[in-house]
């Protein structure tokens, strides 16, 4: 079988709940690889927010596709952790717990998923790419050579993020933080197309106990014992 340039570009995939440090591991490792970085969230959460800012439904899966396959989107590279909408600097917006569960209802739409699988899979450039997400190992990159899931318990993903909101200022509290981390898995986990839920030949690493630069290390070797 005839392989594609494209296929022959290096995938790391890390796939996960939220709050599980799959984007700031994913990051980190694109950066001490040189490689790309795809925050396949970021897309979900920007549908959801142009669906809102267009008046649509968020369940309306046919208007909300159609939006999901022009959306006018750009990343920043390397650290720079931006996103850009139709122009505008849309970081703040999309960060927040409300978008997170935007995304999720969206993300539950088998044509919006369609719409975005290309678009995902168009990001495999050279040298090589880290794909952050939550079907990344399963559906979009099947054959990635390296397949991550991160987890963590609930309890301490509610804290991490408690403790990010608390460090901006935003007044949350955090049993209603639990609240929704649980919700978000439950509905992540067992929606019908593309559930959450690691690849078959996907290294699951727990990071409830464990630094980022420990998870960093877990990961980064094991890219370089299988590229």
């Amino acid at each position: 079988m005839t392989v594609s340039p494209e296929q022959q570009v290096p995938v790391l995939t890390i796939d996960g709940p939220g709050g599980a440090g799959k984007g700031t591991i994913s990051r980190l490792v694109a950066e001490q690889l040189g490689w790309h970085y795809l925050d396949s969230g970021a897309l979900y959460r920007l549908t959801a927010l142009a669906a809102r800012r267009a008046g649509i439904e968020l369940d309306d899966a046919g208007a909300v596709a159609a939006l999901a396959a022009v959306l006018d989107i750009r990343f920043g590279t390397g650290t720079d952790d931006s996103v850009w909408f139709q122009g505008e600097e849309v970081s703040g917006f999309i960060r927040t717990e409300q978008a997170g569960a935007d995304a999720s209802i969206v993300a539950a739409l088998p044509p919006v998923r369609d719409a975005l699988l290309q678009r995902q899979r168009d990001f495999r450039q050279p040298p090589g790419l880290v794909a952050d997400g939550r079907d990344m190992g399963t559906v979009v990159f099947p054959q990635a050579v390296v397949k991550i899931f991160l987890t963590a318990s609930a309890e301490e993903r509610a804290d991490r993020r408690y403790k990010q909101l608390i460090a901006k200022g935003i007044d949350v509290k955090i049993g209603d933080l639990l609240a929704d981390i649980r919700a978000r898995d439950a509905r992540d986990s067992q929606r019908a197309v593309a559930p959450l839920r690691p690849a078959d030949d996907a290294i699951s690493v727990d990071t409830t106990q464990l630094s980022i630069s420990q998870v960093l290390d877990i990961v980064i070797n094991k890219v370089r014992e299988s590229t």
